[in-house]
């Protein structure tokens, strides 16, 4: 990557700093082998990043062996920083200074003990940490969760509904009854050209545009039992229960076709593995791979569906062909949207009639079904307010909107400097060319 280039993503990054775009400049780095700018840029970094983000590229430094970066981006003072710290201070060949930082922070905080690295140092065992704090270290027992229970589909099974109840996004709408309903609904003839009903697909955008509703009215539109799997269900802190669960999900929804899994927040189980030195996160991405097409699953009939604000993080092995190949852009609503989702909410709720919807859509430019939704909650309670404060039943009118607009806010403008970033400079394949086009279509 040229110069030029560098500069502009330093600029985006200072414009809407995010660990993404962090962590490509830092990549971008290393390949240069520019140790002297990654040291500059790592510690500005500490200034704007947040403790999390900051260990999101930290790891992505371990990863390079970048250690003494490390040290410079965190601190040990802070419990989520101490052991990828010590870990980094340990690699430079500090292991004394690292151990001595251990033990002092145990003597303080007990909870802070650490198997992992008391191991990495090839300390005593943590019941010698005793000695250290002076206090016995209580067991905690915890009941195992039944896998039966977790995996049983109706737990998660939830109404499902059509396009009818979908405001806007009408190409997206169409997309998916070309690629995905039409397949369930003419069966025999995709059979007839070797072609399988079901598969993957992941929509992704700013978060409250509606991809939850979305899936759902997918699933009515083509007569299938609809799954919203709970992604927290399934993660287990112990080892290989993760991966069963996800298994036994999967061989019951074969049994139930046809069906749609849904997983919300799909990142947490789908984030890049190279990010993550977690083998037990590594493990269920691998699990969750042979499920898709492992050779001998037969998955007819099943259309995984999953939703993600950033897209940027699933790791690239879901998004070959054959998995989740087909990936849907869902964007705020247009105005058109914006006004048949104001006057959906404020059905049923007194107000004038004078009230002009369509000049209220005009300007929620960006705003998202949630943001709409919270206006709307916003103007009902300046109408109650007005209601306790004069003793008489005041109806909702266009005044209550103005005050409602003048404190809210999008909340996609963010996601969408960040998409934009990505869409620039880590298009890959021209996967965020939705997200380029909707970008120059509504402006900046």
């Amino acid at each position: 990557m040229d110069q030029n280039t560098l500069d502009q993503l330093k600029t985006a990054f200072m414009a809407a700093p995010t660990n993404q775009l962090a962590t490509i400049i830092c990549e971008v780095l290393i390949e240069n082998n520019n140790d002297e700018k990654l040291d500059e840029f790592s510690r500005k970094l500490t200034d704007i990043l947040s403790d999390q983000d900051l260990l999101i590229v930290a790891n992505t430094l371990y990863q390079r062996n970048k250690f003494i970066q490390i040290l410079l981006l965190l601190t040990p003072h802070k419990p989520s920083h101490l052991v990828l710290y010590i870990k980094s201070l340990s690699q430079t060949g500090k292991q004394n200074e690292a151990q001595k930082i251990y033990q002092d922070a145990i003597k303080d905080n007990p909870s802070l003990m650490s198997s992992e690295i008391e191991q990495f140092l090839q300390l005593e065992s943590i019941d010698s940490a005793t000695e250290i704090t002076g206090k016995k270290t209580k067991l905690k027992v915890v009941e195992k969760i039944d896998v039966a229970e977790i995996t049983d589909l109706s737990k998660y099974q939830q109404k499902v509904t059509d396009f009818s109840d979908v405001v806007g996004l009408n190409e997206i709408k169409k997309q998916i009854s070309k690629k995905i309903i039409m397949p369930f609904q003419k069966p025999s003839l995709f059979q007839r050209f070797k072609k399988k009903v079901g598969g993957g697909v992941l929509l992704y955008g700013p978060p409250g545009c509606g991809k939850t509703l979305l899936a759902r009215a997918t699933a009515g539109e083509c007569n299938a039992a609809f799954y919203n799997v709970e992604i927290s269900d399934i993660l287990d802190m112990y080892i290989g229960e993760s991966e069963q669960k996800l298994h036994a999900i999967f061989e019951k929804a074969r049994a139930e076709t046809p069906c749609v899994l849904f997983f919300d927040e799909f990142e947490a189980m789908a984030g890049k593995r190279e990010s993550n030195r977690n083998s037990s996160f590594n493990n269920i991405v691998s699990q969750f791979l042979t499920e898709l097409d492992g050779f001998s699953q037969n998955n007819a009939g099943i259309l995984v569906l999953a939703s993600t604000n950033v897209p940027w993080s699933i790791d690239s092995a879901f998004l070959r062909p054959g998995r989740f190949d087909r990936m849907f852009f869902v964007p705020p609503p247009d105005k058109q949207a914006r006004q048949g989702i104001i006057e959906h909410h404020m059905q049923d709720r007194p107000a004038e009639d004078n009230i002009n919807y369509a000049a209220l859509a005009a300007k929620c430019k960006g705003y998202s079904g949630a943001d709409l939704f919270n206006l709307v909650e916003m103007v009902a309670d300046e109408a109650i307010d007005e209601t306790i404060e004069t003793g008489v039943d005041v109806l909702i009118n266009s005044s209550h909107f103005k005050q409602a607009l003048n404190m809210s806010n999008s909340t996609t403008i963010e996601w969408l400097t960040t998409a934009r970033n990505y869409a620039r400079y880590a298009n890959d394949g021209g996967r965020y060319n939705d997200v380029l086009k909707f970008i120059q279509k509504h402006g900046k």
